[in-house]
């Protein structure tokens, strides 16, 4: 480090479990950031504060209204323009610190891109809201030894785990088939800006833990309730001898052949993976527009529709909003693109 950078980043240093060297870690670290919704942009903010060397945001989505009351780095504009939020992100962030090498994505994780988009990261931050993106991201942490750290939110609940493969239990071991029935969630549950800041505190805390050198390393699941000010912490044990993912390698959601459809948290949205040849946005423009309202760039392609709002991407995704039925959903985009 030079001597800017001792300054910059001196109050870190300071801290003794931290110190030079760990600095030094934390500047030479790759972080690839999964969602940058609530979670992930108070975590891409934080670690662009403190010095990480290069960050990489991975984020299917485009800044709507309702994220400005949680969602950190984004702006009224940015709403108003539905800027994808990888891009929008990125802007800001390059403001805060020059020095971090930003690599914005505007892409869904998915099992046929995962790898690719993960390689050369040595750390993965879950800033998602759905288990099955969870689950790739596990398989994906222990196929290539890559630690993850697991956070949600709902409500003024949430919980942080870190995933450190060959040290720990992975995820698959502490949940090994997704919740059944319904759960909470964001857009009937609501969720505080406070619950999802401090879950992402925690994962940011636990990342740069990691990038330093974690010798001692415990995997502990800790839960907080903002509102009622409580939370608490449990030993979450060694791994299970008979977890499919970190004893039998048994990849099955990195091994899927696609993404199925998910309802988006806190948007009455589905998203949909209906293309599996991408999506030539200025043609389908054009074949639209008699149809209603088109506005398309780069990044997009927004329709409005009496009863719904469809925004395609380049790489076959659709989001459909106004419903979070998966088969009307499904109704809608075979009317304007055809099955």
């Amino acid at each position: 480090m030079n001597e800017q950078e001792k300054a910059r980043y001196s109050r870190q240093i300071l801290f003794q479990p931290i110190g030079e060297p760990g600095q030094s870690r934390i500047r030479s670290a790759s972080v690839c950031l999964i969602g940058c919704g609530a979670l992930g942009t108070f975590q891409a903010e934080a670690l662009v504060r403190a010095g990480v060397g290069r960050l990489r945001i991975i984020d299917r989505d485009y800044v709507d209204y309702t994220n400005l009351q949680r969602q950190w780095l984004y702006q009224e504009s940015d709403a108003e323009s539905e800027v994808p939020k990888a891009a929008a992100a990125a802007r800001r962030l390059r403001q805060l610190n020059h020095d971090v090498a930003l690599e914005p994505l505007v892409s869904d994780l998915t099992p046929s891109n995962a790898e690719e988009l993960i390689a050369g990261c040595d750390l993965i931050l879950d800033g998602t809201d759905n288990f099955e993106t969870r689950y790739l991201i596990n398989d994906l942490s222990v196929k290539h030894s890559i630690p993850w750290i697991y956070g949600a939110a709902v409500g003024s609940y949430g919980v942080v785990m870190p995933v450190v493969p060959g040290k720990g239990p992975c995820f698959a071991c502490v949940y090994p088939e997704r919740p059944a029935g319904a759960q909470p969630t964001c857009d009937v549950n609501g969720v505080l800006a406070a619950t999802t800041a401090s879950v992402a505190a925690l994962q940011v805390a636990l990342a740069l833990r990691i990038m330093v050198g974690w010798d001692d390393f415990a995997c502990r699941i800790q839960t907080l309730d903002v509102w009622e000010g409580t939370s608490k912490h449990v030993n979450a044990g060694p791994p299970d001898p008979e977890c499919r993912v970190c004893q039998a390698h048994e990849f099955r959601y990195l091994e899927g052949q696609r993404r199925t459809p998910v309802s988006l948290c806190g948007r009455n949205a589905v998203q949909l993976h209906a293309s599996e040849r991408g999506l030539d946005l200025p043609e389908l423009a054009m074949r639209l527009r008699p149809l209603g309202e088109v506005r398309v760039n780069e990044f997009a392609l927004r329709m409005k529709l009496p009863k719904y709002d469809v925004t395609f991407f380049p790489d076959g995704r659709a989001i459909v909003k106004g419903t979070t039925d998966v088969a009307v959903a499904r109704s809608v985009y075979a009317q304007l693109v055809g099955a």
